[in-house]
């Protein structure tokens, strides 16, 4: 009995599906998936401490500052300024559940955003 081999990925319908996506959509929906990530990494899911890693939500939460710091002047304020609220809960959530935090300026994404403060 033979499996048949998985369908490869039509690449060009999916570079044509994605060329129709304006950019603002692309940069919010990156910026939405790290928050999820980020948020799940730092416990703040129903499923809590089972995925919490703190060194991976400061990854996590460092990409979505820089790619808010690099793309707010192309996405309009009124997409980046949820973004950036959200990312600063996400900062603070980090601070709060550090053991040892980080000086003021230094947790993650602060080299873009500065200092947060609750």
């Amino acid at each position: 009995m033979s499996e048949t081999p998985p369908e490869s990925p039509d690449f060009d319908a999916m570079a044509r599906d994605i060329a129709e996506v304006p950019a603002v959509e692309v940069i919010v929906t990156v910026a939405v998936n790290l928050m999820s990530a980020a948020a799940v990494k730092l416990g703040l899911t129903e499923e809590g401490e089972k995925h919490k890693d703190l060194d991976e939500a400061r990854k996590l939460v460092h990409a979505l500052a820089g790619l808010l710091d690099a793309t707010a002047a192309e996405i309009s304020s009124f997409h980046a300024a949820p973004l950036r609220d959200g990312l600063k809960s996400l900062q603070l959530a980090f601070r709060e559940a550090s053991l040892v935090p980080d000086e003021s300026g230094q947790g993650p994404g602060e080299k873009y955003t500065g200092p947060v403060y609750g």
